[in-house]
């Protein structure tokens, strides 16, 4: 059986304040994330690989060296003459952050525009990782080609694992993120929300709504995320609530939500067992939230 971990999305590049009032650059995003803390959480046996698309610039060679350094495997991204990776710069105001994003003319854009690339990267996962972010930044054709692509590959024996993480400013409307967000749940093993984005977009009133509601879609599994509060873990006929250990020294909850679906993923592909997976996440995630950034260093690859 295939041991490959093969996340979906876009690594775009990250200019953060430092505190002499310049920016400092670095490389991140949701599924990019995943797959960082997805390589320290698995065996070494296992291959974490991450596709999309980069340009031929010195940005995207520095971008491709970033995670080769990381032992994530880059054979599967395509590079596009035309096209760039996208940018995001982070803004400090009154100890607030907010983020302004270049992205328009991403390479990751077209991680999906060529069908045979995607279906053989896909025929050859265990595990294929992808988002909400990574379906909102593709066309319509091509996110077409994406679902069927997973179909193929779920048929092939792979599983899916998909974290909604819904970010309505990058899809056409409320409308069809929901539309869309929905159909990808009905093509996958896992579906991995965060209760915050589904109380305010889906309307739900707990998180056991929101796992029925992904459960009624299609998803086999679903496990809600809730900050501090319970993690709810449903499948058909079967609902449990998990309760994290509390966190009292929270420096920063960037990649809170990717770092505990890389350790949950990792655990549950070799233990099929829930509160066993429920607790690697739990304590992977309250880990990363007590130090600054989405990626801890501290955290030594397998």
């Amino acid at each position: 059986m295939s041991k490959l971990f093969l996340a979906v999305g876009e690594c775009m590049v990250e200019m953060a304040p430092t505190a002499e009032g310049t920016y400092s650059m670095g490389f991140a995003g949701d599924t990019l994330n995943t797959a960082w803390y997805a390589r320290r959480a698995l065996p070494e046996s296992w291959t974490v690989s991450y596709l999309t698309g980069v340009g031929s610039d010195q940005v995207s060679d520095q971008m491709l060296e970033f995670l080769q350094a990381s032992n994530i495997n880059t054979d599967q991204i395509r590079r596009l003459e035309d096209r760039t990776v996208g940018l995001y710069m982070i803004q400090l105001k009154d100890g607030e952050r907010s983020f302004a994003y270049w992205r328009s003319q991403s390479a990751a854009r077209c991680l999906a525009s060529d069908p045979d690339h995607l279906a053989k990267a896909f025929q050859k996962a265990r595990l294929i990782y992808f988002s909400g972010i990574t379906l909102a930044i593709l066309s319509a054709k091509d996110r077409s080609a994406f679902m069927d692509a997973l179909k193929s590959a779920r048929i092939g024996g792979a599983e899916v694992a998909f974290d909604p993480n819904l970010r309505p400013r990058l899809w056409e409307n409320l409308e069809t993120m929901r539309s869309v967000v929905t159909e990808a749940a009905g093509h996958c093993d896992f579906v991995m929300p965060s209760f915050e984005d589904e109380l305010e977009y889906f309307g739900d009133a707990t998180p056991a709504d929101s796992a029925e509601r992904y459960l009624a879609a299609g998803a086999d599994m679903v496990v809600v995320k809730n900050g501090p509060e319970d993690v709810v873990c449903a499948r058909r006929g079967e609902l449990q609530s998990y309760a994290p250990q509390p966190v009292r020294n929270i420096v920063d909850t960037t990649a809170a939500g990717d770092s505990f679906n890389a350790a949950f993923l990792a655990d549950y592909l070799i233990s099929q067992d829930v509160a066993s997976s429920v607790g690697a996440g739990a304590k992977l995630a309250a880990t990363v939230i007590q130090h600054r950034g989405a990626l801890v260093k501290i955290l030594e690859p397998a």
